[in-house]
């Protein structure tokens, strides 16, 4: 299934999450589901760094998510 056809699926459930296997394309802001790190990808999603998770939950991107975070 497209990343289209994915993105337009979501939009119709609000308490569907889609998660992402590690070694799919991707492109935005991603949360790993196991350990919550973030990651932004414009390929491929990678394993965890922190906790060697492979699945992934897209999340909307802002610049300003990480100030918002430490106030």
């Amino acid at each position: 299934m497209s990343a289209k056809a994915r993105e337009s699926i979501d939009r119709g459930a609000d308490d569907y999450v889609q998660f992402w296997a590690a070694g799919e394309s991707g492109k935005g802001a991603y949360r790993c589901s196991e350990c919550a790190y973030y990651v932004t990808v414009c390929r491929t999603l990678p394993v965890c760094p922190r906790c060697a998770g492979s699945s992934w939950e897209q999340v909307e991107w802002s610049p300003f998510r990480r100030a918002l975070r430490l106030r």
